[in-house]
């Protein structure tokens, strides 16, 4: 069975991770939001993608939820010492990782191609396709002003109340190349456990990606980020209330409304399913391990079973 998955952040990353422990990995591609993509000290940065691969390769740092396994920070220290840019958290091990994709894009090869290499390099066999090699960056609306993502995310705390987003080179974007093909030729269409205002949002931006889903032929299943209306971590809920109206099921598929046909929900949210016009499909969602998060994937899986 050949699955395609939307995916952003860390639960889109674990997600995919249980999927390719359950099916062959090459059955599997995922299509990566990069509207959190963002520079930092001259190096181009795509977390999303990162988290995807280093969940993949079995080399992220599960206890702290994002980047590497083992890391160390001796490099940002030196930066930080000498008054450069040290806000957003780069490792040792992770520089490595950008400093070989930033040649490569500098050089013109596409961002595509470059993760393609990289996983080869990590020997993940599931295919992880950026959502565009276009520019397309995530902007949030605050009280305080128009905000970079990574800005509002990670330098001031995700303490401003968003007021609305704006995925800025979405119009004219194409898909990456291979992207349509995918989600064309699977047999069963996911949206991982993502944050859909942040993580799944800026894919759905670009029209033939929106369109590739409302023109299904195949079942399209969401997995819902929330656990008894709350974010297992980050502001998904803080979001939802506030932009959706509401932290059920039911605002989770509204956000996904003519491109889904159930949503996964969690056990504590068995109860609270009133309004919710797809199917619910029951299950713990909380993938706490290797096997929690298999029992999650099957599932999501058993749809198309």
């Amino acid at each position: 069975m050949k699955v395609a998955v939307l995916s952003g952040g860390v639960g889109g990353a674990r997600f995919l991770r249980a999927l390719a422990e359950t099916l062959d990995p090459a059955d599997v591609t995922a299509v990566v939001n990069v509207g959190d993509d963002l520079e930092v000290l001259g190096l181009h940065v795509s977390p999303d993608l990162d988290s995807v691969l280093y969940a993949l390769a079995g080399l992220d740092d599960e206890e702290r939820g994002w980047g590497r396994a083992g890391e160390s920070w001796h490099a940002l220290e030196t930066v930080a010492q000498l008054g450069g840019e040290d806000w957003f958290r780069l490792g040792d091990r992770d520089l490595g990782l950008h400093l070989v994709r930033t040649q490569a894009l500098r050089a013109g090869e596409p961002l595509s191609a470059v993760t393609a290499r990289l996983a080869a390099a990590l020997g993940v066999r599931t295919r992880i396709l950026p959502a565009t090699d276009d520019p397309l960056r995530t902007r949030v609306e605050t009280a305080a002003g128009l905000l970079d993502f990574q800005t509002w995310f990670v330098a001031r705390g995700h303490r401003d109340e968003p007021d609305g987003f704006r995925f800025e080179g979405a119009e004219s974007a194409a898909p990456a190349p291979g992207v349509l093909a995918a989600l064309d030729q699977a047999d069963l269409l996911l949206i991982a456990p993502s944050n859909p205002h942040v993580s799944v949002w800026p894919t759905l931006a670009v029209e033939p990606i929106r369109r590739a889903l409302a023109e299904r032929r195949v079942p399209c299943i969401a997995v819902s980020p929330l656990v008894g209306g709350r974010a297992v971590k980050g502001p998904a809920d803080r979001m939802l209330a506030r932009l959706s109206g509401g932290t059920s099921p039911a605002h989770v598929a509204a956000c996904y409304e003519g491109l889904i046909d159930a949503l996964v929900v969690d056990e504590a949210d068995a109860d609270d399913l009133d309004g919710l016009d797809v199917r619910a499909i029951v299950t713990g969602t909380l993938m706490t391990d290797a096997a929690a998060r298999r029992r999650l994937a099957a599932a999501a899986l058993g749809v198309a079973v």
